[in-house]
């Protein structure tokens, strides 16, 4: 897919610069543009190469007759266990139904019935393409991207500093905008077995925390359970929803394969040799991914598939408001490089692309409507780190599924900024919970329900109540 042009239509600044072309950073583009606003999504690689591509899941939403936002926001909380920020919960799920018509409008056709997947108590999630999903969307968002002629999409430009009131620097030159809206993803790729693309490290979190803004719960990391063992492919939790089972060497079941993400990745990795039987699944509905397992070597008709945890989503990111604002003005953030507390310590499948269109919607609006931030005095120092094999290694073997202190604080030492503070909020979090699990803090702490890790520049990490 070509982009619109390679270098801004005009000298005047943007109305909106947003960094990242995923589901989120789309979905704030093409709601900015909607506003008459001029707007530059800057994407580091090509436009379709974002995480958001890549997700097999679905999007969660209460559109059925047995289902309400109210029992999506009940099961979103579950699964946080006693971390999520109810009132962005509440905006989540209650604003989904009205994203999901949005989708429709642009051409998405979703399937007509909704599939089951773990913590949900309806079957809610909508699939478009068995488990392309994240594909079809980002395609189709992208697609409508290209057409506005008020917004121009930036490929191959990454940004290496964001200045609020100014506009964001890149490896090319500076791009002059009025407001920022950090949407470049999560941090998934800093583990060594990931299910991310490579591009995945989190330079969206890193520019954001340069320019002075908040980043919390960064130890808050979710393992898939399922991937294909020694590869970045992702076995859909969808088969599970439809009946895929996980089996140990001996083909016995071993766990309820609909039980919350971190419990089944534990378990799995626990057995050692872990198998996912789609042998009960009607393949036919998942033709891509029978078809990636074939180039694999697998027959998934004949016998089951060799699976294993990797490092999947990022709960952790800029800390904003429900409207996207950081504590810096001029400065938003969307999706997985956001941290609006709305998933907690863990994840509720299906709610990762849900999160990219309420809050990227929301971000471009408060960013249209706030007044323009004044330039800054300071001009934070350029993103040049790259995040080497050896980095990737150390946070798989200290901050895997299980860590403890020592491990940590190896981490703590890292040369990568991401690592660094990584370690400082796993340090924090002295107490085992969701996708933060701890060999020497084994139990959850009741004292730390409802606070989050909260690192300021500068300033030691502080474990505090959302607001």
């Amino acid at each position: 897919m070509s982009p619109v042009s390679h270098a801004p239509s005009s000298t005047d600044p943007y109305d909106v610069a947003v960094v990242g072309g995923g589901v989120a950073g789309l979905t704030a583009a093409l709601t900015a543009a909607a506003e008459g606003a001029r707007v530059a999504v800057l994407v580091k690689g090509d436009l379709l190469a974002s995480a958001s591509s890549e997700a097999q899941g679905g999007v969660a939403a209460a559109v059925g007759r047995d289902d309400a936002a109210e029992l999506h926001a009940a099961d979103t909380v579950a699964a946080g266990r006693g971390l999520c920020r109810p009132s962005a919960v509440s905006v989540l799920t209650a604003e989904a139904p009205e994203r999901i018509a949005d989708l429709r409008v642009l051409g998405v056709r979703f399937a007509e019935s909704s599939g089951l997947e773990g913590g949900h108590s309806r079957r809610r999630v909508l699939h478009v393409g068995g488990a392309e999903t994240g594909r079809r969307i980002s395609e189709t968002l992208a697609g409508r991207a290209l057409e506005k002629p008020s917004l121009d999409v930036l490929e191959h430009e990454r940004a290496v500093a964001v200045v609020p009131g100014e506009g964001v620097r890149t490896d090319r030159g500076e791009i002059a905008a009025r407001a920022i809206v950090l949407a470049a993803g999560g941090f998934a790729a800093l583990w060594a077995r990931t299910t991310n693309p490579p591009g995945s490290v989190g330079d969206g979190i890193v520019l954001g925390h340069r320019a002075g803004a908040a980043v919390a719960d960064l130890e808050l990391v979710q393992f898939h359970p399922t991937a294909l063992e020694g590869t970045r492919l992702l076995l859909s939790e969808a088969l599970r929803g439809e009946g895929a089972l996980l089996v140990d060497a001996e083909g016995r079941r071993f766990t309820d394969e609909l039980a919350p993400r971190d419990v089944v990745a534990r378990e799995v990795a626990a057995k050692g040799t872990a198998l996912l039987d789609l042998r009960p699944v009607d393949r036919s509905r998942f033709p891509s991914l029978m078809r990636r397992l074939a180039e694999e070597g697998f027959d998934a008709s004949a016998e089951p598939v060799p699976i294993a945890p990797a490092a999947h989503y990022t709960m952790g990111g800029v800390v904003t408001d429900l409207d996207g604002r950081t504590d810096v003005p001029g400065l938003y953030a969307a999706g997985e490089c956001a941290c609006t507390g709305v998933h907690g310590a863990n994840r509720l499948a299906s709610n990762s692309l849900l999160e990219c269109l309420v809050f990227g919607h929301r971000a471009a609006l408060a960013a249209l409507g706030d007044t323009p931030a004044g330039a800054v005095a300071a001009v934070p120092e350029p993103l040049v780190e790259m995040t080497t094999d050896e980095d990737r290694r150390a946070v798989w073997e200290h901050a895997g599924l299980i860590r403890d202190g020592a491990g940590l604080e190896l981490l703590r030492e890292s040369s990568h900024v991401l690592v660094r503070l990584l370690a400082e909020c796993a340090l924090t979090r002295r107490e085992s919970r969701g996708g933060h699990f701890r060999a020497d803090f084994p139990y959850t702490d009741p004292a730390l329900d409802g606070r989050h890790t909260v690192l300021r520049p500068g300033r030691p990490p502080l474990l505090e109540p959302w607001s």
